[in-house]
């Protein structure tokens, strides 16, 4: 192996005295060397360090070694750094040295360091190896060298419509004999012309072909062609000239048109809100659309099971920015908004990003905007889902939802969100703009001078930036156009936000017209990375580019949109300077804001230096070619314009800051510093001189090419333009996108190939697909080796560094996985593979797009008139130069064709597809000191010509025009010989198409071929004397495009424009031969493109060849010159054309159905006119549509001459036309059959062992006599394909379905007798019987055997359901146990690993999942093992439920009877591609069979064989026939509303044929998932009434009622089919019960029948429960049991059982319909292609000939039981004591207890009140009576109320039995205090403990562990239960304990025993024992009064007594002192 060494010897001179260590870093691969411990001076390491490599080491690769002093506790602190280029070594090999390090300011410091480098490449290796892949490999016996590419060169082909030019692009050698090929050496991959190669370092590698050849036979000798693959023999580019680049087909821009959305959200319940009591309601917000619940009372568990839909007609992009809002807001009613609880915000984006576009059943968290330190407030559990058109989303299939949900494992977030969000703070800082728009007119600006006296900008900018809902704006800056804001807006958001984009505008502050002057969105997941090694978001400092409408002011700007981000913007708009941080709050921290509003903060300024250094950059471009230039403008004269940034634009770029300090020439709007820049280069003589930018080219008047088109007359003198601009450096930036996108489109290219060789059925696709893995992995390490060059550049960002290092980490893994994969393609793993390297494609595109901007991109405008017409917008990067080849631009110096666009709307529709203008356009991009190489990728052969006012020393001045000396004189063939499937652009549904050829400036066409959508023209078009300039070498290898367009040539008017594609010639120089390979040309499809739609595709040829000296007599000869039909037409010549051969159609025409009216007259005589390759055969004429629309005679048949080849067969044409009066025919419709594949016969496989060895049709169709083999699609989970090898017959013992008792597999023969065992003897049922009994689970009883007569079909329907639930886990589990095998396998072949140890290592992962798992299932509640864990189910005969309509799972029923839709009326466009329904005026139902002549005796010699019916043998009679038709229709779900109030009131109508039955009185009031469960019958008479409509509309009270959906069922093919679709075949037979067997016919009957019409022989019955179909034997039970419970002997099960495995049997099997029930979308016309809702359904057919069928089953809804609920509460006790007792001051409580069950609040029930309970005990004695009607299946109580006053009737709810009892704290004067509550699920609830002392509140916390039990099983339940609120805190306390009995008794049961509420009459109970505290004191108050003196308060009273007499003596004392003083001193 190739390998680097690196001995790293000793660092010297390091300061101080410490420990050392250093990393030692090649490739991105880093090392570190042992740590060199208390050195002073100098540390010795004296290590070796080793890297293997896989490619040679390139000279410029660098290894960099970094010393640090080595701290434990610190981090390590860097000394300094050694780099060095390791161009030496490459050449040497070996090197010695000591240098000095550079520390961080990349100043030389005097530590030094001496290192060893060796490096050892392989031996013998040539440049071009870039894998050291080929070692060991095995020798090829062949001694011959395949290409993995071979199969796509098929002989000779070049080209390919899918992608024109492929081979000159791709990876494929195009190897030819003579001539030199430049393949570039590996070592720049840089391709040079020899004649100007200025670089000595970079000689071109000009290898032979010999050389090469040479090379390949070398290296066959030694190789297996597989481990070869030629990525590495061409050295990657085989594009020999490489100076043209591929055109981009798509023309239409398809972001800013409005489509279609439809957004439902069922919120379901809520749970866990916070807060006490509260009245919840929750309002879903999309946008501004707000839509609530119904409130629900007194609860924080509400349920609402509400369905909301919202409508929305916008453009993509908005719609998935906007925001989804769910939000739950206490008692909110009409007259307050309420208190909001909480939300929760995620953008719609998110919800469509995830699989099947949905969240189905998940919680979504709420919190508190208003203060981010709460925690959660709650969760919301609900459905979202985002339809767009033509997405169906699959809604799981809905059936009782009876798991408990776990809350935590089903949160409403994507995948990979964790479930515990924190809160962050998004930082968007805003610095500055330049380069903004006038948005203000002139006009105004004269006025303001005049008054003010100064010239003002006219612009008045602010930033406004939207997030997650919420908008924040900068300050507005006056009159500015370069703002600066130094401004940051910060949002509060949980991290990581559900919403992906953040939108960024600038916009104009106007009090009257404020508008958006650019947008930016910046996508969060492209500037963060979520991996273990990611970054949070981050971006910037960085300079983002405004696109938007063109920049001349104008009050009312058509293009608008564009400045709002919606659409391409058209020009530059402005620059804006800002970055994102994003900051994780730490919520415990007390100074934090705990508010989310918006804020807006000033910044300090930022460094003119941030953004990077601003460089001169030089943009030089050239037009070679200006083409069909667009006929309106062809009359003015035209210019071209080239615009970067605002350079450039010369109209209305220029808006020049006004401010004295920024007097600047030409508008460049730049900082100082580039000023300085300027400046400067005009002091120095520099050696530009004073350059002057020359952005457009001179005017000219075009030349008319033909009458759609105009040129431009350049000719040899082609006009160039160039243009300096200054930018800031960010090259790095763009290289690296280059490098990834060159890898991407490499990739994509491939890819291509792999699909075209895998759909053309070619050879070796795997080989193809290895040859691209190596180039992907070639790809990605040199992507990693050049990328990591880029560290210390200026103005690098976080970002930049951040996304740098995942890249890499990205391309790295990429790269290895690639190499996996590589090894394990094989040919039948090819497509799986397949799509996992599509996964890499998208992953390179995400990776390649860049979120920090640079350099604005590039924008070409036709300009006529001084206006702007059209215009392209060519990304900045892909014209960027590099001296590294990978780095740059793909279209960077190369010609490539660009296609002019109408502006904005203009550009959508019809007018976005006519070219505006071709150009063949050269540009050039790069720093203009790197310019000297601007002109090599031109065409050679040109001589510059200069400006003239320029002096004669200026040799570097760029041209203004070049002249072109050599010119290449050629004459171009174009065979056009036929389209197919092209667009329907006349009213007729068909077009009259004739191809319009482009070639340079000359056109032609094809004649017209009226009436049809698949022309063959077979028409050669001659060019002669068609000019190229440039070299013939260049040209032979790169010649110009040629565009073909096709149009519909209209009688009236302008053709209209059909579609468009591209082709490349293959090219004849005059000196080559014409013959093979490469000549005469073969054939090709090309894909027409119309927009960005296909719209057919072409077939045909182009040569382009050289005309010599000797004029064109040289040419090879134009054979056909006169062909007497067609006059001057030219046929494609014989070599071209393919060769044909003679085949016979046989047509089945059976009949027509749905006509509809033509010009408003009925079809009547109608017949069917079948084409193809100009021959065809007409149906029998229908004599009398509507008695009898089928054809009297069955089969006809005609030959054709059609190609060999299949992939060149003609389309086949159906045409109706109506025979009307005077022999006048109309066409009614017409269908074109694009692939006659399907229909191609061929001869059975005599050899062949298989049971199905009759003939088939290529679609796995039967034809012939008893045919019948599985449809391609086959039945899907139920059936077992017939795909095994002959001879294994597996048949399942299914003794109950769903669990598997065990699988025989029996080997035999397919001719042996086989004896399959159907059932299990009864001894081991009874035993698995008791081993079922013996589980018990926690101690609860099993349920006994159901009863026989409690069920009823609704219990099958259940279980069936189950079933199908159990089946789709079961797929999920083994899909994601495959992919883990696969992970492991990957990781072995990785490791090395033998596959023992896989095993060891596969179980050891699957125990950890396990465990993963086994924890989560504790949290559940379960037992861990899966056996225990399936509660087990009574055994109920079983249905099959599918979820999808019957037709998707049986192939439409098309197994010999196919449905063709007849078209009529111009085709819809892009968006109304859904609307082609519409043009559907009928359909023909027949059959196609193809084969080649002559047919083998075989066949036809068969007996009963019938000639006249050919291939189509044993078809039944298509006379009238009259058919019983059954329709059940079980329910529907997702209703979409229909009224104001968001529900429906639907009910059933079905219309068949005439007969129509509405069952409008049975209408279900108010709801959209209504359980119809009716049967309806109808009699029709097929084929006239043979489409079943079912629709469900809306019940109004006034007004007509509206069509929610309908869906549409064909009965004919499903009555005909050999699938038996009249009457499902159930699994059991039974004669009475649920079960009973509903067809007339017995199932040994049917059976009989079926082994007659299949010429089987058979049914024998043996003894001993045995039958023999066939050469199988099938066993099976053969007693039945009757009503009355007698045992008969009967066959009917054997036959039974044969019916279901009938797949097995040889020849003739197939799996017959079981007994089902489908699910089908409801659709309506008015919303195409948006499912309305599903209908679960199905019909019994039976023909009325046959003994009439039994009465309809029952399937009427299950009728709810009425149940009374008895609720006693006893006694409460610790309950906590809320009010301060009156004058006391006593904690006490007023305790009474309410009851309700959930949804019926209004009935809630209250005991009386047990005043002033002093220790929280209250005693009541009183009963709650709760009467309600429930559904045990579902497990439902079904409440029927009027939801308002105003409601006309009643709406049934169905909501879980759930009772809530609460205790409250009576108050007189306030409200009432609510203290606690429990809600018990009467389904599983706690049992009550014995007594209040363990009750505790561990009963509600850990429910989940606790044993519940069901009150319906229990009936009566008495214990203490604990009451529980929540504290400020949100933790659950305990506030009481209640003791209640719970009592269930049947409604009879009640009536027979009755009991009073309260303590009444009858079954009183008795009076209370309370203490004395709790009397009334308002009633006694004396006797309140005495208890209070005496017992408590007798010596308070007495003290105060004794006091007040004190206070008394006292102010007695006072008041006659004073007297009594002066009476004694004045002795009185």
């Amino acid at each position: 192996m190739m390998a680097l060494m690196v001995h790293l010897k000793t660092v010297a001179h390091l300061r101080g005295k410490g420990d050392r260590i250093a990393k030692v870093t090649f490739r991105g691969l880093s090392f570190y060397s042992h740590v060199a411990e208390n050195c002073e001076a100098v540390a010795h390491f004296n290590e070796t360090f080793r890297w293997p490599i896989a490619s040679r080491l390139d000279g410029n690769e660098m290894l960099e070694i970094q010393v640090y002093n080595y701290s434990k506790v610190f981090s390590n602190r860097l000394v300094g750094t050694f780099c060095m280029v390791l161009q030496k070594v490459a050449e040497e090999g070996h090197l010695e040295l000591t240098d000095t390090l550079i520390d961080d300011n990349n100043t030389s410091i005097k530590t030094s360091v001496t290192i060893e480098i060796r490096y050892q490449p392989m031996d013998g290796t040539v440049g071009v190896w870039s894998d050291g892949e080929f070692l060991d490999v095995p020798d090829d016996r062949d001694g011959m060298f395949a290409f993995e590419t071979d199969s796509l060169l098929s002989g000779q082909s070049h080209m390919s419509g899918t992608s024109p030019g492929r081979s000159l692009q791709g990876s494929i050698p195009t190897f030819r004999k003579a001539g030199k090929g430049v393949f570039s050496a590996m070592k720049l991959g840089k391709i040079k012309s020899s004649k100007d190669d200025h670089k000595k370092g970079d000689e071109p590698a000009v290898l032979d072909m010999e050389d090469l050849d040479k090379k390949a036979m070398r290296l066959a000798g030694v190789l297996d062609p597989d481990t070869i693959s030629l990525a590495s023999v061409t050295a990657v580019t085989t594009n020999v000239s490489n100076k043209r680049s591929k055109p981009d087909i798509k023309m239409e821009p398809s972001s800013g048109r409005p489509v279609d959305y439809q957004i439902s959200i069922t919120v379901i319940e809520a749970r866990q809100l916070l807060g006490l009591n509260m009245d919840p309601v929750v309002c879903v917000e999309i946008g501004d659309d707000k839509k609530y619940t119904s409130m629900k009372e007194s609860t924080n568990c509400p349920y609402y099971n509400e369905y909301f839909v919202f409508d929305f007609h916008v453009p993509p992009d908005v719609m998935f920015d906007k925001i989804i809002k769910l939000s739950v807001i206490h008692s909110k009613n009409l007259l307050r908004s309420g208190t909001l609880v909480g939300t929760f915000k995620m953008d719609v984006g998110t919800v469509y990003s995830q699989p099947e576009h949905q969240f189905y059943h998940k919680w979504a968290i709420l919190s508190d905007p208003d203060d981010i330190t709460a925690g959660c407030k709650g969760y919301i559990k609900c459905d979202i889902a985002v339809v767009g058109k033509g997405d169906n989303i699959k809604t799981p299939h809905k059936a009782n939802e009876t798991d408990e949900d776990d809350i935590e494992g089903n949160l409403l977030l994507p995948e990979g969100i964790p479930a515990e969000r924190q809160w962050a703070r998004f930082y968007v800082k805003i610095y500055r703009a330049e380069g903004l728009p006038k948005m203000n007119t002139s006009i105004m600006a004269n006025v303001k001078k005049a008054f003010i006296g100064e010239n003002r900008d006219l612009v008045d900018p602010y930033v406004q930036v939207q997030f997650a809902g919420q908008k924040g704006k900068t300050s507005v800056q006056k009159s500015s156009y370069e703002p600066i804001w130094n401004e940051q807006v910060v949002f509060t958001e949980l991290f990581p936000p559900l919403c992906k984009r953040l939108k960024v505008q600038i916009r104009d502050s106007d009090k009257v017209n404020d508008v958006a002057i650019g947008t930016h969105f910046i996508d969060l997941r492209k500037i963060s990375n979520d991996g273990d090694k990611g970054f949070l978001p981050t971006l910037g400092p960085a300079w983002v580019n405004m696109y938007g409408s063109t920049r001349q002011y104008t009050l009312m700007d058509e293009h608008q949109d564009l400045n709002e981000g919606l659409g391409e913007g058209v020009s530059f708009r402005a620059r804006l300077l800002l970055s994102i941080a994003v900051e994780i709050l730490d919520t415990t921290s007390p100074e934090i804001i705990s508010s989310t509003e918006v804020q807006v903060e000033s910044v300090s300024n930022i460094s003119e230096s941030a953004t990077g250094k601003i460089e001169e950059f030089f943009l030089f471009g050239s037009f070679l070619e200006a083409t069909m230039i667009d006929r309106k403008i062809g009359d003015k004269q035209i210019t071209f314009e080239i615009t970067i940034g605002n350079y450039g634009n010369q109209i209305d770029g220029v808006s020049k800051p006004s401010s004295a300090k920024k007097k600047k020439k030409d508008g460049e709007n730049e900082e100082e510093e580039s000023e300085l820049i300027q400046n400067s280069s005009e002091d120095e003589a520099d050696e530009d001189g004073d350059l002057v930018s020359v952005s457009s080219t001179p005017l000219m008047k075009p030349v008319i090419t033909d009458r759609n088109y105009f040129h431009l007359p350049y000719f040899e003198k082609k006009p160039c333009v160039y243009i300096k601009s200054w930018w800031q450096d960010q090259r790095r930036r763009l290289y690296n996108s280059n490098m990834m996108d060159k890898i991407a489109d490499k990739l994509e290219e491939g890819l291509n190939d792999v699909q075209e060789i895998i759909k053309t059925e070619k050879a070796f696709p795997e080989r193809r697909l290895r040859g691209v893995l190596e180039e992907l992995s070639i790809g990605c390490s040199r992507f990693v080796t050049l990328a990591n060059k880029d560290v210390n550049q200026a103005g690098r960002t976080k970002l930049d560094r951040e996304r740098l290092k995942s890249c890499m980490r990205e391309m790295d893994s990429m790269g290895q996985q690639a190499k996996q994969i590589r090894t394990q393609v094989k040919k039948n793993t090819v497509r799986d593979k397949l799509k996992l390297v599509q996964n890499f494609l998208q992953r390179l595109r995400f990776l390649a797009d860049e979120p920090q901007h640079s350099i604005p991109e590039v924008f070409v405008w036709m300009m006529s008139n001084n206006k702007r017409i059209a215009y392209a917008r060519i990304p900045s990067k892909d014209i960027l130069y590099s001296i590294v080849d990978e780095e740059t631009g793909k279209d960077c110096g190369k010609v490539k064709a660009v296609f002019l666009k109408l502006p904005g709307k203009k550009g959508f529709g019809p007018a976005g597809w006519t070219v505006q203008a071709k150009l063949e356009l050269y540009l050039w991009l790069g720093l203009n000191k790197q310019r000297k190489d601007f002109l090599n990728g031109l065409p050679n052969g040109f001589e510059e010509i200069k400006a003239a006012k320029m002096g004669p020393g200026l040799q570097s001045i760029p041209p203004v025009s070049l002249v072109y000396n050599m010119k290449q004189v050629f004459q171009l063939r174009a065979h056009m010989y036929q389209a197919r499937s092209l667009f329907a652009a006349d009213s007729s549904g068909l077009s009259d198409p004739f191809a319009r050829v482009f070639f340079s400036t000359h056109s032609q066409v094809t004649e017209v071929l009226s009436e049809t959508l698949c022309p063959t023209w077979d028409q050669l078009l001659v060019f002669d004397d068609v000019e190229l300039f440039g070299e013939a070498s260049e040209l032979r290898d790169d010649p110009p495009i040629i565009v073909v367009e096709i149009y519909d040539q209209d009688t009236v008017g302008k053709a209209e424009f059909i579609g468009r594609t591209f082709a490349k010639p293959t090219i004849k120089m005059c000196d080559e031969h014409y013959g093979p390979p490469r000549f005469p040309p073969q054939l090709e499809y090309y894909q027409v493109y119309r927009g960005n739609c296909t719209a057919g595709e072409l077939l045909a040829a182009f040569e382009l060849l050289q005309i010599g000296q000797g004029g064109r007599a040289d040419l090879p000869p134009i054979e056909g010159q006169t062909d007497s039909e067609h006059g001057p037409i030219l046929p494609v010549p014989l070599g071209i054309r393919p060769v044909l051969s003679r085949y016979r159609i046989e047509v089945l025409f059976w009949g027509l159905r749905d006509l509809k009216r033509i010009n408003l007259a009925q079809v009547d005589r109608p017949r069917v006119d079948i084409e193809c390759a100009g021959r065809g055969v007409q149906s029998a004429l229908i004599q009398n549509y509507k008695k009898n629309p089928n054809f009297s005679t069955l089969v006809k048949w005609f030959e054709v001459d059609l190609p060999e080849n299949e992939l060149l067969h003609p389309p086949l044409n159906i045409r109706v036309v109506d025979c009307r009066a005077f022999g006048r025919y109309i066409l009614v419709g017409s269908h074109a059959v694009s692939s006659l594949r399907r229909f191609i016969y061929s001869a059975p496989d005599k050899t062949s062992n298989n049971w199905a060895t009759a003939a088939k049709l290529m679609n796995g169709y039967m034809v012939l006599a008893n045919g019948g083999s599985q449809p391609r699609s086959s039945p899907s989970l139920s059936s077992r394909t017939l795909s095994r090898p002959a001879g294994d017959v597996i048949v399942n013992m299914d003794s109950e379905p769903g669990v598997r008792k065990m699988d025989t597999v029996v080997k035999l023969d397919a001719t042996s007798d086989a004896v399959v065992k159907v059932d299990m003897t009864e001894e081991e049922s009874d035993k698995e019987k008791k081993k079922k009994k013996k589980k018990k689970k926690g101690g609860v009883e099993e349920e006994e055997e159901t009863d026989e007569s409690v069920l009823d079909w609704w219990s099958k329907y259940f279980a069936s359901i189950e079933t199908l639930k159990e089946t789709l886990r079961a797929q999920e589990a083994a899909q994601a146990e495959a992919e883990e095998r696969e992970d492991l396998e990957i990781a072995a072949e990785a490791a090395d690993i033998k596959p023992d140890d896989l095993l060891l290592k596969g179980s050891k992962i699957r125990e950890k999942t396990k465990e993963k798992k086994s924890s989560k299932d504790k949290k559940k509640g379960q037992a861990v093992d899966g056996s225990e864990k399936r509660p087990v189910k009574a055994k109920v005969d079983e249905l099959m439920v599918y979820n999808k309509e019957l037709e998707s799972e049986y192939g439409n029923f098309e197994d010999w009877l196919h449905t063709f839709n007849l078209y009529r009326g111009k085709a819809g466009d892009d968006d109304e591609h859904a609307l082609d329904d519409d043009r559907i005026v009928g359909r023909f139902k027949g059959s196609l069979c193809m084969y080649k002549l002559p047919l083998s005796e075989e066949i036809t010699r068969e007996a009963g064989y019938d000639p006249n019916m050919g291939m189509f043998q044993s078809i039944p009679h298509n006379d009238p026939i009259n058919v019983l038709v059954r329709v059940y229709v079980v329910r529907a779900t997702d209703l979409h509303p229909a009224d104001i109030n968001g529900k429906a009131d639907p009910y059933i109508v079905i219309k068949l044929g005439k007969s129509e039955v509405k069952d409008k009185e049975n209408y279900i009031s108010k709801q959209l998932n209504p359980v119809f469960g009716k049967s309806f019958d109808i009699e029709a008479t097929f084929p006239m009434e043979s489409m079943l409509t079912v629709s469900v509309y809306d019940w109004d009270l006034v007004g007509t009622d509206d069509l929610i959906g309908e869906t549409k069922i064909d009965l004919e093919n499903r009555f005909y089919s050999k699938y038996r679709a009249t009457c499902g075949i159930s699994s059991n037979y039974s004669v009475h019960g649920y079960n009973v067997w509903r067809d007339p016919m017995k199932p040994s009957q049917i059976l009989t029948r079926l082994c007659k019409d299949g010429k089987i022989d058979g049914p024998h019955y043996g003894p001993g429960g045995k039958v023999k179909v066939a050469n199988r034997i099938f066993m099976g039970p053969t007693e039945i049991e009757d009503e009355n419970g007698l045992k008969k002997q009967t066959e009917e099960h054997l036959a039974l059982t044969v019916l279901n495995h009938w797949e097995e049997i040889p020849r003739v099997g197939c799996k017959l319909v079981p007994e089902h029930v489908e699910t089908r979308p409801l659709l309506n016309v008015d919303k195409p292609g948006i499912e309305q809702g599903r209908i679960e359904m199905w019909v019994d057919m039976f023909p009325m000939d046959m003994p009439a069928p039994g009465p309809a089953i029952d399937i009427s809804p299950r009728k709810p039981k009425s149940f009374e609920l008895r609720v006693v509460i006893w006694n409460t006790d610790d309950v906590i004591l809320e009010d301060d007792a009156f004058m006391t001051g006593e904690k006490m409580s007023d305790i009474y207890v309410r009851g309700w069950l959930k949804g019926q609040q209004e009935d809630k029930q209250d005991t009386d009140v047990h005043y002033h309970s002093l220790t929280g005990e209250g005693n009541f004695n009183w009963r709650f009576v709760f009467p309600f009607d429930y559904l045990m299946a579902e497990e439902k109580i079904v409440i029927s109320k009027k939801e308002s006053m105003f409601s006309w009737d009643e709406t049934e709810y169905k909501i879980p039995p759930r009772l809530t009892l609460q205790v409250w704290d009576a108050d007189h004067f306030s409200a009432d205090d609510f203290l606690g509550a429990i809600e018990l699920d009467l389904n599983r609830f706690p049992r009550g403990a014995k007594t209040a002392k363990q009750c505790s509140i561990d009963m509600i916390r850990n429910e989940q562990e606790l044993p519940t039990i069901s009150i319906f099983k229990q009936k009566r339940v008495k214990g203490w239960w604990p009451f529980v609120a929540r504290d400020e805190n949100d933790e659950m306390e305990l506030t009481g304990k209640v003791e209640a009995e719970l009592h269930l008794v049947t409604a009879e049961e009640a009536e027979k025993s009755p009991v009073g509420l309260g303590r009444n009459e009858p079954d009183p109970l008795e009076k209370p024992n309370r203490p004395d505290t709790t009397f009334l004191w308002f009633l006694s108050p004396l006797k309140a009064i005495r208890y209070l003196v005496c017992n408590r308060y007798k010596w308070l009273i007495i003290k105060i007594v004794l006091a007040l007499l004190l206070l008394i003596m006292l102010g007695l004392f006072l008041y006659s002192m004073p007297g009594y003083l002066v009476k004694k001193l004045l002795g009185a």
